[in-house]
């Protein structure tokens, strides 16, 4: 018997990348707008912007290097999109030394990273399932999640405090930093990768560019899946700068009540990551992704009726922790769940396109919300996410089914 499931020493060294990006990125929590805020003094309507921008246009970016990922070899594509992050977060300092720090600068180095994340993510899912045999998947996953749930609750007050005491561009350079790490961890791995499917001997064509949409929404059990994710998320993002006014603005939390919530909740992610391979082990993985997915559309309505002193901080600690605990079980289930259900030779493309919907749909949708909030005001903005929220189960694959073992149709073929 192996000891702690071991998955081998490559996956060793990609779980210790994943972790050292998961460090950077989370202890850099809301880095730009702060710059934009205490350095270059933007406006509101600049900061919004700046969020928006970056998801947008670094989604529109990363459109076209779907089919270019799919026929190369996957750990130099992560390689090389760590170090074009390192480069273009370091230019941020740099700049700010020389006194030309500009906010179209912050723009631009927004929409490079979010580019180079979802390009990194659609790689680095093939490269997992490619990795670690089809039985260990959610082994991987439910550890990737625990870790990201571990970054999520201790990077942004070490973060805080980081920049209380260093400045402003302490955690661009750490998140810089990060990345430069990952990349060196990923190199340290060694061995030489699987080649990549053959490229087609013709140009790419617009019908490439879109593949991975259209193997999507053309696969039974793929199908529902995206739109129930893409909706969830895109509602509980929306929702998150609203309830930041409620809670500091309306309702006077101090901002250290805001982040021990927070912090409490995020154990919430560790327990359910934790609790993830069990439950498939006793349930079954479809049973546990409809369960989990379900139950974790059920708690946000409850956002809206938070209250003032502490019985309100009550409320909101318990909210975000059943919230967090049912998707530290759902998460790891269903990125497994898509891999095992995707062609291997069109992991990357329909990660991309996964990717590049959720990015905009949030994008659009947090904007949306800000609206909607001017209008009715915020509770009744939260509230109303959250009843849309109890609907998407119905989006959820309501049956189970074996995993996708080969593509439908010969790569490159109806271009």
């Amino acid at each position: 018997m192996r000891h702690r499931h071991s998955l081998g020493r490559e996956f060793g060294w990609l779980w210790a990348a994943f972790a050292a990006s998961a460090a950077g990125t989370w202890l850099s929590l809301d880095a730009f707008p702060l710059i934009a805020v205490l350095v270059l003094h933007s406006n509101t309507a600049q900061v919004s912007a700046l969020s928006a921008a970056g998801l947008a246009a670094g989604a529109l970016l990363a459109v076209p290097l779907g089919p270019w990922v799919e026929f190369r070899r996957k750990r130099p594509v992560m390689v090389g999109m760590d170090l074009l992050r390192f480069l273009a977060l370091l230019t941020v300092p740099a700049a700010y030394a020389l006194g030309g720090l500009t906010f179209a600068q912050l723009v631009v180095v927004s929409v490079i990273v979010a580019a180079a994340n979802i390009v990194f993510t659609a790689a680095s899912g093939a490269y997992l399932k490619a990795l670690v045999r089809p039985d260990d998947l959610l082994v991987a996953n439910g550890r990737f999640e625990t870790t990201t749930w571990t970054a999520t609750a201790l990077g942004p007050p070490l973060g805080g405090v980081a920049i209380g005491v260093f400045g402003p561009l302490t955690t661009v350079v750490a998140n810089a930093v990060s990345f430069l790490l990952s990349a060196l961890g990923l190199r340290a791995i060694g061995g030489r990768e699987a080649p990549p499917p053959d490229r087609p001997a013709q140009r790419f064509t617009p019908a490439d560019v879109v593949e991975g949409w259209r193997y999507i929404l053309g696969h039974p059990h793929l199908r529902p899946l995206f739109f129930n994710t893409g909706l969830v998320n895109a509602l509980i993002m929306a929702t998150m700068p609203l309830l930041t006014v409620l809670l500091l603005h309306d309702l006077r939390f101090a901002p250290w009540q805001y982040g021990l919530a927070f912090g409490v909740s995020c154990i919430g992610g560790l327990v359910g990551s934790r609790l993830a391979r069990p439950l498939v082990t006793r349930f079954g993985q479809h049973r546990v992704l409809l369960t989990a997915g379900t139950l974790r559309a059920c708690w946000s309505l409850g956002l809206g009726f938070i209250g003032p002193g502490p019985w309100g901080l009550v409320v909101l600690i318990v909210v975000e922790f059943g919230l967090i605990l049912c998707m530290g079980v759902f998460t790891p289930v269903f990125a497994t769940y898509r891999l095992a259900h995707t062609a291997t030779d069109r992991v990357t493309r329909t990660l991309s396109a996964w990717s590049i919907t959720s990015s905009t749909t949030t994008a659009a949708m947090t904007a949306c919300w800000g609206l909607l909030a001017g209008l009715t005001g915020t509770r009744a903005a939260i509230l109303l996410a959250g009843a849309l929220l109890l609907a998407t189960p119905l989006l959820l694959p309501r049956r189970a089914s074996a995993p996708q073992a080969a593509p439908r149709e010969p790569v490159g073929e109806g271009a």
